[in-house]
């Protein structure tokens, strides 16, 4: 083999393996925090939350909460908007994990027909979120794709008609609400501007390392040693099935926890896993 060959061929491979190894490009997305009945309500933009797989729209490639790029078909997101937007991929109440099994596949498929991108910020706007809202609202209508929908943004009167409207979304099969604060401007991370309302508390973290099991569990998962956005790490021992405890969640992967309450040292009070969000 010449050498202007065997260079060639080295070259192939190195562009090969950079594509390979590329890091997945990061998403950082506005996290909310809790409402508690602390807040004027009357500053607050109010909508419903949204069971369904966060995403965020570049303006050319649809990007996940944990950095990775999905296989969306180009006819499903040929109309989508030169503006970056934040929002769900959706397909109807209680259908998080239909969802995650469409969208999770590494390569386009017809599936995404039945998914919608359910949109409801634009974080590269700059303004308020009530001017962001505006904004977005001319954005989706501009596109006019049949997958992109926005999210609508309601005002509620006081914390009881907000408690009202919370027994009414679950009532109907949803899971809670969201609060946006009107004046709040898009930030990464959490945020006491964008707050969730729901029944019961539930949050994300990524798995930091499998601890072994004991007893009954001795050869399968013990717990799983977590991280939170904040930089918390605690442990998750139950919720888990048998078949999960013998093939656990990798580590890197994002999972869905619910819990009590935070102590004052942020930890969440009596963790348990519910499930995996996204494999990293």
């Amino acid at each position: 083999m010449s050498r202007a060959n065997l260079f060639s061929r080295l070259v192939v491979f190195v562009f090969l393996f950079l594509c390979v190894r590329a890091p997945a490009v990061s998403a950082d997305v506005m996290l909310a925090g809790v409402y508690e009945g602390n807040v004027d309500i009357a500053g607050y933009l109010v909508s419903e939350k949204l069971d369904g797989v966060r995403a965020r729209w570049d303006g050319k490639k649809l990007i996940s909460r944990g950095g990775n790029v999905f296989a969306a078909p180009f006819w499903w997101t040929k109309d989508f908007p030169s503006e970056t937007v934040d929002g769900e991929l959706w397909m109807g109440k209680n259908m998080f994990e239909d969802t995650l099994s469409v969208v999770r596949k590494s390569s386009p498929h017809n599936g995404w027909a039945k998914v919608l991108f359910l949109v409801f910020d634009l974080p590269a706007h700059g303004g308020t979120f009530q001017e962001r809202d505006k904004a977005l609202r001319r954005v989706v209508s501009r596109a006019g794709s049949p997958y992109m929908k926005k999210v609508r943004q309601f005002e509620v009167q006081s914390p009881e008609h907000l408690a009202y409207l919370l027994e009414e979304t679950v009532r109907a099969g949803g899971e809670g609400l969201m609060l946006h604060k009107k004046s709040g401007r898009y930030k990464s991370g959490r945020s006491s501007d964008l707050l969730k309302f729901k029944k019961s508390y539930d949050d994300e973290a990524v798995v930091v390392s499998h601890n072994k099991g004991k007893g009954k569990f001795r050869g399968m998962l013990g717990s799983l040693t977590v991280e939170t956005p904040e930089g918390v790490r605690f442990k998750l021992g139950t919720g888990f099935t048998d078949e999960q405890r013998k093939n656990p969640p990798p580590v890197g992967s994002t999972v869905t926890y619910k819990y009590s309450g935070l102590t004052q040292n942020g930890v969440p009070k009596f963790p348990s896993f519910w499930r995996v969000r996204e494999v990293k």
